[in-house]
């Protein structure tokens, strides 16, 4: 039988990420052993480069701000062997991520350790396909709303020692207080520590800076969980009548197809619950709300922080104008819903434009004037044109009637299409 060989040890001007976990340097296999000994260069934070018993070589600490400054420390050291240190697994939430982002694959080699969620699941036996990772380093906590639900197991990459008790408080306010919660210190360490409550009463204001905090989630009574697919209660969003609403919304989400990673423009938002809902339906998402009137925008940023999607970008502006003010990033999207302003002159056909291809576009008109732009807009890029009347049960005298909404056209088109 012919012997496993061993890994090898990457080219000088490979970028080298080693994981190192709470056990420093004495838990790193050989072979990442071997890299750092070799670097002429060690990037990290403080704590993991005081890990390594060496004064033979030149330690830098990350530049602030971090992504921005990479390239230029990266550059300063060219042609120098540069091993970089990282926690754990660099590719969980962490900077090997990044690099990789920003040099390319083919120049950047990752050398795992056992990242802090496989510690933690171990610790609390938790399987990997059952539980949901969510990482708050950097971000807001409010990201872990969007995931709340019965019995769904949640494992939260702590940004500090203050955020297991912002999750427990979050918890609470969002009626999950009865849940089960874990924070896991110093996983891998010496001092590891585990300590756990309920969400309710949790009474532990800090913890250490390293920790993952575990919950398993459980509703109060009363609680009325919300999904993550199209269709959400009218009642969820805070709103004053400019709503897209339930049924309607659930339409258009179908209709613009929100896959994971893209990008949705969210044209005379109102609420917002369409930009809402596109990025509740998977946490990569990503959306643009452009709303002109001050008010209205400030209950599209209430409602995306309540309903865990914090990173919802409102642009305060009329369209077209608005889409100038974007950054590069955002100004190719993969689907629109234009739900305002539909009858402003060009606004369609910027929006069709600004497509990326294989987008898709939906736009709502209640009003003669906005059903023929979008009459004109499907003579021009084709489509689907539909009208929508819906009709609920109310009371009528000591009886019970159907109670018609108003008539809603909807226009549908993709790229391809044209």
């Amino acid at each position: 039988m012919n012997p496993v060989p061993s890994p090898t040890i990457p080219p000088a001007d490979v970028i080298c990420v080693v994981g190192i976990g709470a056990d420093g340097w004495p838990g790193l296999t050989d072979h990442a052993r071997e890299i750092v000994e070799r670097a002429d260069v060690l990037v990290g934070g403080q704590r993991h480069l005081d890990m390594v018993p060496r004064d033979d070589v030149t330690k830098v600490s990350w530049p602030k701000p971090l992504r921005d400054g990479l390239p230029r420390l990266f550059a300063t050291h060219e042609g120098r062997r540069r091993v970089v240190l990282a926690s754990g697994d660099p590719l969980v939430s962490g900077v090997g991520t990044t690099l990789i982002e920003l040099f390319g694959s083919d120049a950047v080699r990752i050398v795992p350790a056992v990242s802090s969620v496989a510690l933690a699941r171990a610790r609390l036996g938790w399987a990997a396909d059952r539980t949901e990772v969510i990482s708050v380093v950097g971000r807001e906590v409010r990201r872990i709303a969007r995931a709340l639900a019965p019995a769904q197991l949640l494992l939260i990459l702590s940004s500090d020692e203050s955020t297991p008790a912002l999750v427990a408080s979050l918890l609470t306010e969002h009626g999950y207080g009865a849940s089960r919660v874990w924070v896991l210190e110093n996983l891998g360490g010496a001092d590891e520590r585990c300590v756990k409550g309920t969400a309710r009463d949790w009474g532990h204001p800090e913890a250490a800076r390293l920790n993952v905090v575990a919950v398993e989630c459980e509703p109060d009574p009363g609680t009325w969980p919300l999904a993550t697919v199209p269709g959400l209660p009218d009642e969820a969003f805070e709103h004053d009548g400019q709503l897209t609403k339930r049924d309607m919304r659930a339409s258009c989400l179908a209709r613009l197809n929100p896959l994971p990673g893209q990008l949705l423009w969210d044209v005379g938002a109102g609420s917002g619950s369409i930009a809402i809902e596109w990025m509740r339906a998977h946490p990569s998402n990503r959306a643009v709300a452009v709303e002109p009137r001050t008010e209205r925008a400030g209950r599209v940023t209430r409602n995306a922080q309540r309903l865990g999607v914090p990173g919802l970008r409102v642009v305060e502006a009329s369209a077209p104008r608005a889409f100038t003010e974007l950054d590069e990033t955002d100004r190719a999207p993969d689907a629109v819903f234009v739900g305002g302003g539909v009858s402003t002159p060009g606004l369609i056909d910027e929006c069709w434009t600004a497509l990326r291809p294989g987008g898709r576009i939906v736009a709502h008109a209640v009003t003669l004037e906005s059903e023929a732009a979008l009459v004109r807009a499907h003579a021009a890029y084709g489509g689907e044109l539909v009208r929508h009347s819906l009709e609920r049960a109310a009371p009528l005298g000591g009886l019970t009637g159907w109670e018609p909404a108003r008539a809603v056209t909807q226009w549908n088109a993709s790229k391809e299409n044209r």
